[in-house]
């Protein structure tokens, strides 16, 4: 058997394996070498159509080709088995789903360390194995957002994922730790380092704590707080950031000795420097100290 008659077998096995997973409402597309969508079609092409549906538009594609992307998935067998789609099965490289319209999540996790993680924080649901890591399928869908964590994309409405299989163990509902991992805190300038070296100016005078030990027992439960986070953790070093700035953060008394107890906390929980800099910087553009 030749290479080349692999590679038809191999393009075949996309299209009936597209025509069974449509069956069971799966919306499907191809993706051709690069795991990319197929160009835009001749009626589409430099975006004369106007670009509806768009990669942000969601809804079916208006035309007969599988140019918009994931809005080209579709469960039609009468579109998916079509003339005008057959160029795009005999040159596809592998096949691809929308999640979103399955209903359902995949937490796509790109390597050892990412997995890892996922096995500390998330519930237990499906697995499918990838080249270099696995896809978390769950039940329920959100907008999906990428690099969300070191090796973590989550692609559900408005993304296309590649079909590997159906996967192993029973799928869970989606949780709010996955969803908390694309909210995002408000855009801010990223806050300087060397302003975590000195004190908060704030109004200084007269310290409304009255004795160190109040301070101290703050910082002390805001790092608990942070070290018993189990999901959401980017959420909860925001919050967290947000309710010591808030009780602590306006005397002058809170020093770059306490941030470094509250970063230290978060980066043992895996967030990056970078982050906790950015909450933080958030968290005082929230209370109106930006200025501080």
């Amino acid at each position: 058997m030749t290479q080349r008659t692999d590679i038809r077998r191999g393009r075949g096995e996309h299209l009936r394996a597209a025509l069974r997973l449509s069956a069971d409402g799966i919306p499907v597309l191809p993706l051709r070498v690069g795991k990319v969508p197929f160009g835009n079609c001749p009626g589409c092409a430099k975006n004369v159509c106007g670009g509806r549906p768009t990669m942000r538009t969601p809804g079916p594609c208006l035309c007969a080709y599988p140019c918009h992307g994931w809005a080209a998935a579709t469960t039609d067998p009468s579109v998916i088995g079509s003339r005008t789609w057959a160029p795009a099965w005999r040159s596809a490289a592998t096949l691809a789903y929308h999640p979103g319209g399955a209903g359902v999540t995949v937490v796509d996790l790109d390597d050892p360390a990412a997995i890892q993680w996922a096995r500390e924080t998330l519930p237990a649901t499906r697995t499918v194995p990838t080249t270099r890591g696995e896809h978390w399928i769950y039940r329920g869908t959100m907008h999906g957002a990428n690099g969300v964590r070191p090796g973590v994309d989550i692609k559900s409405l408005m993304a296309y994922a590649r079909w590997l299989g159906p996967g192993t163990g029973s799928m869970a509902a989606l949780p709010d730790a996955v969803r908390a991992l694309a909210v995002k805190e408000p855009s801010t300038p990223h806050m300087p380092p060397q302003g975590l070296s000195v004190p908060l100016g704030g109004q200084r005078g007269t310290c409304p704590h009255r004795t160190p030990t109040y301070l101290d027992r703050g910082i002390a439960m805001a790092e608990q707080r942070i070290t018993g986070a189990t999901e959401a953790v980017h959420a909860t070093v925001y919050r967290t950031f947000l309710a010591v700035l808030s009780t602590h953060g306006r005397c002058g008394c809170l020093t770059g000795a306490h941030t470094a107890r509250l970063f230290t906390a978060a980066q043992a929980k895996g967030e990056s420097a970078r982050h906790c800099t950015d909450a933080w910087a958030n968290a005082l553009t929230t209370l109106g100290m930006s200025h501080v």
